[in-house]
């Protein structure tokens, strides 16, 4: 064994222990006890919003290059040639044809700095429309809408260490507003990857999401005026509870099956979420000339095959195509779509534009 070989097999050893690191001070978050269920807010970090990862099942966590990893395993910014800038539309969990639960944009600007590092925003915003205000007198409505709007903005930071190790960090703002509450938080994620391989074919990965202290509600939707007596009023406030957020580790795997113009890659990741049943996540990508790319995904949890069992909507199949057209000097632009499979809803869409300059 050469002494590169050997200052690689070091360095992922290091990777590793920091990532130990931060991951046993909240080891008993990571319980995989599904009897927590419901039990953690902001539910909304748990979606991915990006076409082109979400149509195999998040399961490159291992392989993610570029802006979508921000999402899955930030480490993978740290591939960012240059400038790519994505924005994404999500039809989350659609009904009666035409209509969904909500509609998610996501926007993503990402740009390299210096020799080895990447910078990148990300903004995803999700809108549930207008909703009747009902009051115990006005059970239809009537007196007005509200319009509840989530909004998550992060900013991240990735590094490439050595030809074999990358790694990064991001922190997440967190908003969740009606017309009378609010809740307010941050979140940190942070994802290491390590390649090897004859072809750097061979991947590994772990990222550590959602990571930060607790929420709560506050606003005036919590207050309301009572009688002590008939002759005095007075306003009482009540608190809300505190809720943590719906962190979870990854650990993945992927390798890339080459063969001239075409590229074969499959992936793994297991899960281990806090608040839900552990995930396993599988996903195969063909890639013709990096032009064409077509992919599946399947991701599995114990019970999600009856629907006596099953505690989410989604059923785990997904799949979903990009086409990136080569515009000169390597610059692309892309377009990518993906559907994720729903019940008693009739699935997810997302469809993305991408850019590289």
């Amino acid at each position: 064994m050469n002494t590169t070989e050997m200052k690689k097999i070091n360095n992922w050893l290091k990777a590793l222990i920091i990532v130990s690191l931060i991951v046993l001070p909240v080891k008993d978050n990571f319980a995989g006890n599904e009897q927590r269920a419901g039990q953690a807010g902001a539910s909304e970090l748990l979606i991915n919003p990006w076409a082109r990862s979400s149509g195999w099942a998040s399961a490159n966590i291992a392989g993610v290059r570029g802006l979508e990893g921000v999402f899955s395993n930030v480490a993978g910014l740290a591939f960012t040639s240059k400038t790519e800038l994505i924005f994404s539309r999500t039809n989350w969990l659609m009904y009666n044809d035409n209509e969904a639960v909500s509609y998610i944009n996501t926007f993503g600007f990402s740009q390299k700095v210096g020799e080895s590092g990447v910078l990148a925003l990300g903004i995803m915003s999700m809108d549930f429309g207008d909703i009747k205000i009902t009051t115990e007198d006005l059970p239809n409505g009537g007196i007005g809408t509200f319009s509840p709007k989530f909004m998550n903005i992060g900013l991240s930071y990735a590094k490439t260490f050595s030809n074999s190790l990358y790694g990064g960090l991001t922190v997440k703002m967190i908003s969740e507003k009606i017309s009378n509450l609010s809740a307010n938080g941050v979140a940190l994620d942070v994802g290491i990857q390590y390649v090897t391989g004859a072809k750097d074919n061979l991947k590994f990965g772990i990222s550590l999401k959602n990571w930060g202290a607790r929420m709560s509600y506050s606003g005036d939707g919590l207050s309301f005026r009572d009688f002590v007596n008939p002759n005095y009023e007075m306003t009482v406030e009540q608190k809300s509870s505190e809720f943590e957020l719906p962190s979870l580790l990854n650990i993945g795997i992927s390798y890339d099956l080459l063969y001239m113009q075409h590229r074969l890659t499959g992936a793994g990741t297991f899960t281990s979420n806090a608040f839900q049943k552990d995930q396993y996540r599988l996903g195969g990508e063909y890639s013709y000339n990096e032009v064409f790319m077509v992919r599946l995904g399947y991701t599995y949890e114990e019970g999600i095959r009856t629907p006596s069992t099953r505690t989410t909507a989604l059923r785990g199949p997904s799949g979903g195509f990009t086409i990136e057209i080569p515009m000169g000097g390597g610059k692309t632009f892309g377009v990518d779509y993906s559907y994720r499979h729903t019940d008693p809803f009739q699935g997810v869409h997302a469809i993305g534009a991408r850019i590289n300059l």
